[in-house]
C-alpha cells in the first residue's frame, strides 16, 4: 500500500472553532458583510426544533444557491434526518441557522423544513428507503417517504391482509417491517453499509435518496450505536485509531476505514476470490458501490492522489479483544 506508516501519517487537525461545528457570530457576520440586512437573532442557547420534512437540506448560506457577495453559488452542505432534533440560533429571509444536537454540524435550512419539538420519537426507520401511506394499506398512493434513520413516533398499528403497519403522529402509516425501536441497533455497520448499494452518489447526501462517502460511513455507523462526524476530514481526525495496512493490506480487517483526503470508504474484507474489497460511494460511477480496493487505490491515484491511511474504528478495536 502507498501510504505512510501509521505513524508518520499527516492525519486533518479537528479545530475547536471549525465553522462546521460552531453556531456563534461565524453565520451572521458573513451574511452581513454580504448584503447589509438586520438578523432576528434567537435566545441565546437555541431554540429547539425537529426536521419536519423528509430531510432538511444544510447549505452555509441562507437559500439553495442564492448568490452573495462572493459572487459564488454554494453547495449542498449536509442533510438533517426527519425528526432530527437541532437548535436553531438566527432567521434570515425564511431560512434559519441551525446547529444539529447528534452531531454539532452547522448550517441554513428552510424554515419550512422544521417544526417544534412535539411528542418524542419511538422508532426510527431501519429500512434505506420508505414510503408512507394515507392508511395501512399498500395499495394507497404514498403520502411521503422516510429515510433510513428517519425519527419516527408510533401510535397505533393495524393489520391488511396479512401485512402489519404502523400509524405515526402525524397520521399517516409505514410498513412495520421497515422500523425499529429506538436503542436497536444493527449488529455490524459495514453490512448496514452494503444495504446501499447502488443509492445515487449526492454531494452533502446523508439518506438513502442520495448519499456521499462520508454520510454513508456516519450514518452506517449511527444505526450499530456509533455517533461519528458527518466530514470526511472530520472522520480522519476523530474516529478510531491509525493502524499500520501493511504492504499487502494485509493487516486491514473488516470494517477499517480507509482515507483520502476528502474521500473515505470501508473496508468489506475479502471477497469470494480473496481480493480485499472497498465499499464507498464516489463521484466516478456515481454510487455507492463495491469494488476491489486495489482497483480503487490506483484509479483514485491516477485522478488524485493515494491515501492518507487507515483508521480502525475502536467497537473494532475491542471486539477484536
Amino acid at each position: 500500500m502507498k501510504e505512510e506508516s501509521a505513524g508518520k501519517q499527516q492525519w486533518p487537525v479537528l479545530k475547536p472553532d471549525d465553522r462546521r461545528l460552531t453556531a456563534g457570530d461565524g453565520g451572521r457576520s458573513v451574511i452581513a458583510a454580504a448584503d447589509g440586512v438586520a438578523d432576528e437573532t434567537l435566545p441565546e442557547g437555541g431554540r429547539p426544533a425537529r426536521a419536519a420534512s423528509a430531510f432538511a437540506d444544510l447549505y452555509r448560506m441562507p437559500g439553495d444557491g442564492i448568490q452573495y457577495a462572493s459572487g459564488n453559488g454554494q453547495q449542498l452542505e449536509a442533510q438533517i434526518l426527519h425528526g432530527e432534533e437541532v437548535r436553531s440560533f438566527e432567521r434570515h429571509r425564511g431560512y434559519v441557522f441551525v446547529q444539529t444536537v447528534r452531531d454539532g454540524y452547522t448550517g441554513w435550512t428552510a424554515e419550512t423544513n422544521l417544526a417544534e419539538l412535539g411528542v418524542a420519537p419511538t422508532h426510527w426507520v431501519a429500512a434505506p428507503r420508505t414510503f408512507l401511506y394515507s392508511g395501512p394499506d399498500l395499495k394507497l398512493p404514498r403520502s411521503g417517504y422516510r429515510s433510513m434513520g428517519s425519527l419516527v413516533t408510533v401510535t397505533g398499528e393495524a393489520e391488511t391482509r396479512g401485512t402489519r403497519y404502523l400509524q405515526l403522529s402525524d397520521g399517516t402509516w409505514m410498513f412495520a417491517g421497515h422500523a425499529a425501536r429506538l436503542g436497536e441497533l444493527a449488529a455490524d455497520f459495514v453490512s448496514v453499509a452494503r444495504r446501499f448499494l447502488n443509492t445515487p452518489y449526492l454531494w452533502g447526501g446523508n439518506t438513502g435518496f442520495g448519499i456521499d462517502c462520508s454520510g454513508l460511513v456516519q450514518l452506517s455507523m449511527r444505526m450499530a450505536g456509533f455517533d461519528v462526524l458527518r466530514d470526511s476530514d472530520m472522520q480522519a481526525a476523530t474516529i478510531g485509531s491509525p493502524i499500520d495496512p501493511g504492504a499487502d493490506h494485509e493487516n486491514l480487517k473488516r470494517g477499517d476505514l480507509v482515507f483520502w483526503r476528502g474521500h473515505v470508504g470501508i473496508c468489506e474484507g475479502p471477497n469470494a476470490s480473496g481480493e480485499l474489497m472497498l465499499l464507498h460511494a464516489n463521484g466516478a460511477t456515481m454510487d455507492v458501490t463495491s469494488e476491489p480496493l486495489v482497483q480503487a487505490i490506483e484509479r483514485i491515484a491516477h485522478l488524485f492522489e493515494a491515501p492518507i491511511g487507515v483508521r480502525r474504528p475502536r467497537a473494532l478495536s475491542r471486539s477484536a479483544a
